[in-house]
C-alpha cells in the first residue's frame, strides 16, 4: 500500500537516491543540495510530499508557494512505478494543500525534451505557456545543473 505523506528532511537521502536513479532528471549542485533542500523544506512546510511504499521512497515532489503561485519541482516517480497513478496522487495530495492556503495557481517547469513529463502534464489538463519568455539570472554561478544520463 502507498502512502503520500508530508515530505521532512529525513526523507533526504531516499530522495535523492530516487532523483539519481532517474535518467534525465537534472540536479542542482547547491538547490539540491541536503541544506539547499532543508532550507526549501522550512520556508514551505508541509506542501511537499512523497510516496511510500514498503519503507521506500518512489515519488516526490517539492512544492512552495509565494501566496499567489506555486511552483511543483522535481516531480517524480520511480521509472518502474509510472503509469499507476502514483504522480497524479501526488499532485493532488499538494494541491488539497495549496487549496486550504488560498493558492489559486501552480507552475512547473517541464524541459522540453522530457516526453514523458510533458505527457503526463498534457494528460492532466494543464496549459503549456507559450504566450511569454522565461528569463533566469543567475546570482550564484556554482549552483550548476548536472543531469543524470
Amino acid at each position: 500500500m502507498i502512502k503520500y505523506r508530508e515530505m521532512t528532511i529525513e526523507d533526504f537521502d531516499r530522495v535523492h537516491e530516487l532523483w539519481m536513479s532517474i535518467h534525465g532528471f537534472g540536479i542542482r549542485s547547491i538547490d539540491d543540495s541536503k541544506e539547499g533542500v532543508e532550507a526549501f523544506l522550512k520556508r514551505n512546510p508541509g506542501f511537499s510530499v512523497v510516496a511510500e511504499e514498503n519503507g521506500e521512497i518512489i515519488g516526490s515532489i517539492l512544492c512552495g508557494h509565494d501566496g499567489r503561485t506555486a511552483c511543483f519541482y522535481h516531480v517524480c516517480v520511480r521509472e518502474d512505478r509510472r503509469r499507476q497513478g502514483i504522480g497524479k496522487e501526488m499532485c493532488v495530495w499538494c494541491m488539497k494543500r495549496l487549496n486550504e492556503a488560498h493558492v489559486n495557481k501552480i507552475s512547473l517547469v517541464a524541459f522540453k525534451d522530457n516526453t514523458v513529463g510533458n505527457s503526463f502534464w498534457q494528460g492532466e489538463g494543464w496549459k503549456e505557456r507559450v504566450d511569454f519568455n522565461v528569463y533566469d539570472f543567475y546570482l550564484n554561478e556554482k549552483n550548476i545543473t548536472r543531469f543524470n544520463c
